[in-house]
């Protein structure tokens, strides 16, 4: 199943979010052997960024576990089309609501869609972002830091905000922070400050909600074989992705996905404010 770094070609897409149809080799959302065993029967998810990339892998594992899930997205209509249909394929409900989460009137009304059209919501999955290279601090600017906060941080709040009133007892949050919150990486610097709030936001979140019984915590990736690295790349570094971990190879949102699963299931009934670190073996603060 996994595809060393000598399998990843050069190659860029001229556009953001990149889709995942256009990647070569396609990355790998499932495997065969996840056998559900209802996990998750009679749960909604919503995903944000659930299209593509580690969010289908989520998407498609829940459905595998007995969850209606709800997708949003920009305008990666494609992609999303393809995990509506592999959600569907498990005999689950899939809700298609594109357009744009840095706008809070639509995270409120994607919330509520959900609701009214899937009947209710237990896991809110945060997972959307952007990022950019950055080798020249003259890119950093008010532009660009409203963009891509904008796009990673402020509809965390939004969702969680428009969501709490419906989860109770039992319900999971799950924020998607990332490897460069705890190392650093100084050619996506405005992405790992990003990262770096998401990670404040779930242990801050994880105490604050405790009482109501829900339960948030994290996942932080390392470098995984999704739309992220195409649209974020040049290609000539595209090219034998993944190497620079223990494992020598990129990972596949499979492998992240599995996180997803257990932090939203009763198997992680004793864990908040925590993160775990799909990186392909590379040590890090917890």
């Amino acid at each position: 199943m996994p595809i060393s770094a000598d399998q990843i070609p050069a190659q860029s897409q001229d556009k953001q979010p990149a889709h995942e149809h256009e990647m070569t080799p396609a990355p790998i959302y499932d495997r065969e052997s996840y056998k559900g065993s209802e996990k998750l029967k009679g749960k909604v998810a919503l995903i944000t960024g659930g299209d593509s990339g580690i969010g289908r892998s989520v998407a498609v594992l829940y459905a595998k576990e007995g969850a209606d899930v709800a997708i949003s997205y920009l305008d990666e209509q494609k992609d999303a089309e393809k995990t509506k249909s592999l959600v569907e394929a498990q005999g689950q409900k899939c809700l298609l609501l594109p357009g744009d989460i840095s706008n809070e009137t639509f995270c409120q009304e994607v919330v509520q869609k959900t609701v009214d059209q899937l009947g209710q919501l237990d896991i809110l999955v945060s997972n959307a972002a952007e990022q950019y290279m950055e080798d020249d601090w003259e890119e950093i600017d008010s532009a660009r830091l409203g963009s891509i906060f904008s796009t990673n941080v402020f509809p965390m709040f939004y969702f969680t905000k428009a969501a709490l009133p419906h989860l109770k007892e039992g319900s999971s949050i799950i924020i998607t922070t990332s490897i460069n919150a705890y190392k650093g990486n100084d050619s996506l610097l405005s992405y790992s400050t990003t990262k770096g709030a998401n990670l404040a936001f779930l242990r801050s979140l994880s105490q604050r909600v405790l009482e109501k019984g829900i339960r948030v915590n994290g996942v932080a990736p390392g470098p995984i074989w999704t739309p992220f690295i195409p649209d974020a790349f040049p290609a000539d570094q595209v090219e034998g992705f993944g190497k620079q971990v223990p494992m020598k190879r990129p990972g596949q949102p499979v492998e992240v996905g599995t996180c997803f699963v257990f932090l939203a299931s009763e198997d992680s009934s004793y864990i908040t404010g925590q993160v775990l670190h799909p990186n392909g073996g590379v040590v890090v603060g917890a």
